[in-house]
């Protein structure tokens, strides 16, 4: 029995589960806009409650890296530390796209491609393409959406693509020919569970005191316009 912690904040969802070896047994999320400082550690208390445990009793803590907000990533990240070093267990870190393809491929099997896409700024967004093993073919990265840009994903193989980033640029996705779309798919800890207890396994554990978030992008503080 490996008792793991699951937590994702990377994005406007805040989700928590808490997963014996690969399989769920609490969870809970809430998908209303960033009120992660509100609900993820109520969520902790009440999803170890849940699951008929008791904290000290958990394996490891694992948490979504990024990339996503800056805010969402920090809040997720600091607790999962946090309760990594309360606990002296270790610390998983799990990519936020990758749990989004793992999400995908539950609700759609295919032979094809997995693109997550994470809403960025105006037609930007983070993404990474996937097998149907969900070994990464392209690495995350920030991509610009326009009709020259998307012909990369002009492939022979169905390329599914989902996540907010896709629902936004839909419109010109929608010009590829073998592009597919996946509704609904958003950053969950109930589809980290097996990507976070593969790590657990292979001892892949992160530096408690050193770990940071995967940002991708610089944070940017923006001066208010004068009126």
């Amino acid at each position: 029995m490996s008792l793991i912690l699951n937590i994702e904040t990377a994005t406007t969802v805040c989700s928590v589960s808490v997963a014996d070896n690969e399989k769920i047994l609490a969870f809970e999320e809430v998908n209303g806009g960033y009120t992660h400082a509100e609900n993820l550690h109520v969520f902790i208390r009440e999803m170890i409650k849940q699951a008929g445990i008791t904290a000290d009793k958990l394996n490891a803590i694992a948490v979504s890296k990024g990339p996503g907000s800056y805010t969402g990533l920090r809040i997720g990240v600091s607790a999962a530390k946090g309760l990594a070093y309360a606990l002296n267990v270790p610390l998983i870190s799990v990519d936020t796209l990758q749990v989004m393809a793992f999400g995908a491929s539950r609700t759609r099997k295919t032979a094809g491609l997995y693109c997550p896409m994470i809403d960025a700024r105006r037609m930007e967004v983070y993404t990474a393409l996937y097998d149907s093993n969900l070994e990464a073919l392209e690495a995350v990265n920030a991509f610009i959406v326009d009709e020259n840009s998307i012909q990369k994903f002009n492939r022979a193989e169905e390329i599914c693509f989902f996540g907010d980033g896709m629902s936004k640029c839909k419109g010109i996705l929608e010009l590829l020919p073998n592009a597919r779309f996946i509704e609904d798919v958003v950053p969950s800890s109930e589809n980290m569970a097996v990507l976070s207890y593969k790590k657990f396994t292979e001892k892949k554990f992160e530096d408690v005191a050193y770990f940071e978030p995967f940002y991708l992008k610089e944070f940017l503080i923006t001066a208010k316009k004068k009126a």
